[in-house]
């Protein structure tokens, strides 16, 4: 539970209250007066002076004051509530906060949550996608999240129907673990058919939300929602998504905070696959065939949970490439001996063999010898 005292926490709830003020401009006004309690303390005037808030929002802010006894009274119902729930509150100032999270613009400021944090979950990856996926899709989704959770990788996802449903699912039948992230309260879960994956993920995992428990699965929920999806991520991958679709905005998040995003290309005319594709297209997101595509380009942020177990990349071979490769299994040979052993003409080795090193398999040594790497 959050180590944050009632009053700081009406405080917080004061400043949500009003609209138009988020978790970016409350950390701005933070940042200029130290504590929540300067913030109310502040004339209009100095209120402004504040990037972002203008005489509007200054007037606001003191006004909102005359509700505090009010939001004093729900807060202290809030938490009463949360704790026979068994959901747990953090703030962003508590240790236990999403350590990803926290470096993102504008973090949620208190996360509720039902589950278990784990260290693992510095290493999470985002599987997001449409809502009603192909069965390409689907697939794709099930191999590409147990190719990773086998690699002690976290999966999260949005607790939705099609691809966040399957990437969730496949974490738990696979024995690994799964963050979901809601844009309901925890009690208002949506949608109805994900209640049991909801417990599910709840006794293995974790499920977030910033919302407090009774509030409604509003759509403008849930592009605020996906900030947090990318954000909890290392990387975000998209598989199948139409133009315009949740899972784009996941990826435009993730790109904004810094965050890597992949995408698995789909089929042309399919309209699951017009996101994906638009993605690549304009280098938005890197193109990707498996999981072992993933965990390569982050590697060095990987590497505390899967060490050396990294799996490399298999190359693209034609067979004359995977003819020469045989031959150099073993041994250093010089390129005459290599047409030889191959059947293939000397021209024809060196064509394959340059084909070889740009893919970084084959190194030449002095002497026109050839070594596998």
């Amino acid at each position: 539970m959050t180590k944050l005292s009632l009053e700081e926490l009406t405080n917080i709830n004061l400043l949500l209250s009003i609209d138009r003020i988020g978790p970016g401009k409350i950390k701005k006004l933070l940042l200029k007066f130290g504590s929540l309690e300067n913030i109310f303390s502040k004339s209009e005037t100095e209120l402004i002076k504040t990037d972002g808030i203008n005489k509007l929002l200054a007037q606001r802010i003191k006004n909102t004051l005359k509700n505090k006894d009010k939001i004093k009274t729900e807060t202290k119902k809030e938490l009463d509530r949360i704790n026979n729930l068994n959901i747990k509150l953090t703030s962003l100032w508590d240790s236990d906060y999403p350590e990803l999270l926290k470096n993102i613009y504008d973090p949620p400021l208190l996360l509720y949550y039902k589950g278990n944090l784990s260290e693992l979950d510095k290493f999470s990856i985002a599987i997001v996608g449409t809502r009603k996926p192909t069965e390409y899709g689907k697939l794709q989704t099930q191999k590409i999240t147990s190719d990773l959770v086998s690699q002690s990788i976290t999966i999260v996802s949005g607790l939705a129907l099609g691809i966040d449903s399957i990437a969730h699912s496949t974490a738990l039948i696979s024995n690994g673990r799964t963050i979901a992230v809601i844009g309901s309260g925890l009690n208002k879960i949506y949608p109805d058919e994900n209640k049991k994956l909801f417990e599910e993920i709840s006794e293995k995992g974790v499920v977030f939300s910033e919302y407090k428990l009774d509030t409604l699965p509003d759509a403008g929920n849930f592009p605020q929602r996906n900030r947090i999806i990318s954000g909890l991520s290392l990387g975000s991958i998209v598989i199948e998504s139409g133009i315009p679709g949740g899972a784009l905005l996941t990826a435009q998040f993730a790109l904004d905070q810094n965050r890597e995003v992949f995408a698995i290309p789909g089929n042309l005319g399919i309209r699951q696959s017009e996101g994906t594709n638009a993605l690549i297209q304009r280098s938005a997101a890197k193109l990707i065939k498996n999981a072992e595509d993933v965990l390569v380009e982050l590697e060095l942020k990987l590497k505390p949970v899967i060490g050396k177990n990294i799996p490399k990349p298999k190359p693209d071979l034609n067979l004359f490439e995977e003819k020469i490769l045989n031959v150099l299994e073993n041994e250093q040979v010089q390129i005459d001996k290599i047409a030889s052993l191959t059947n293939l003409e000397t021209s024809d080795c060196l064509v394959h063999l340059l084909s070889l090193e740009f893919k970084g398999i084959v190194k030449q040594l002095p002497g026109k010898v050839f070594a596998a790497i």
